[in-house]
């Protein structure tokens, strides 16, 4: 295999990789492994107006991992994120304008998603990445300790709520199905690195006055999510990112609903619990 030629996008944040077509991204034997490689370096990779099918990113994705399926979608592997009236899950996507984790109330969260442009927003629409493992590199070591003890409630209630503060009975009911998971705030992957485990699914901390763990929790966001921490990337038909979704938080920008943004979603199944 070639080397790969890639340009830092930030400081902590993401990278462009500037050589590879989708030809390559589907028979090049080796390359899966050295951008999974890269992923865990970088933890955003951008190929900038690739222009994939859908065909097509399905097979490069499966050369990654396993992929998570939608049953509800045209395409089982991939989910069309849009707000147009008939996609099943419009009601939910307003809450991918919070921070979050994909897959943070599954048993084992997403690996990492891959994201392609299909239409662009006119204005907004951009999607933002912050690092949970800097975020806790950057503690003291003082707080590596608190917060390591530390045991987090998160539900699907808490992210909805952001986007529908007064549900219906239906919405109630629908929300108290879901699973609710209690995580710790400080990840310790396999790998031995560590990460911060925080967004807007996050309820409360076990043990803790409410008042006084919503305040921690947005303060450890608030620091992590610095703009000068962030990488923001402003989407080009044509466009796919990967993201590792066990090192980040992300959330889309804010855009106008009523007008086409329609984005397609692969997920790859994660192979590590939160613990």
């Amino acid at each position: 295999m070639n080397t790969i030629a890639t340009k830092k996008l930030g400081d902590l944040v993401g990278a462009e990789v500037t050589d590879i077509d989708v030809d390559r991204l589907l028979t090049d034997d080796p390359l899966p492994a050295a951008l999974l490689d890269l992923l865990e370096e970088h933890s955003v990779l951008l190929f900038r107006e690739l222009h994939i099918d859908d065909a097509s990113q399905v097979e490069f994705c499966r050369r990654l991992g396993e992929l998570a399926l939608f049953p509800r979608y045209r395409i089982p592997e991939i989910m069309e994120i849009s707000f147009e009236p008939d996609n099943p899950n419009k009601e939910y996507f307003a809450s991918n304008d919070y921070w979050h984790i994909d897959g943070a109330l599954d048993a084992v969260p997403a690996k990492a998603s891959v994201l392609s442009a299909r239409v662009t927003a006119e204005q907004g629409g951009e999607t933002e990445f912050a690092s949970t493992y800097a975020a806790y590199d950057a503690l003291s070591d003082e707080e590596k300790e608190y917060f390591g003890g530390l045991r987090v409630v998160h539900t699907f209630e808490a992210i909805q709520r952001l986007t529908y503060p007064d549900p219906t009975p239906e919405q109630s009911r629908e929300w108290a199905s879901r699973a609710v998971r209690e995580l710790p705030l400080v990840w310790e992957h396999e790998s031995g690195r560590r990460s911060m485990v925080f967004g807007a699914t996050a309820s409360h901390i076990v043990g803790m006055d409410v008042d006084e763990g919503a305040d921690l929790l947005r303060n450890l966001e608030r620091r992590a999510t610095a703009p000068e921490l962030v990488y923001r990337h402003t989407w080009t038909e044509g466009d796919m990112v990967i993201w590792d979704n066990t090192g980040l938080v992300h959330r889309a920008c804010a855009f106008d609903r009523s007008k086409p943004r329609r984005m397609h979603r692969s997920t790859l199944i994660g192979t590590e619990a939160i613990k």
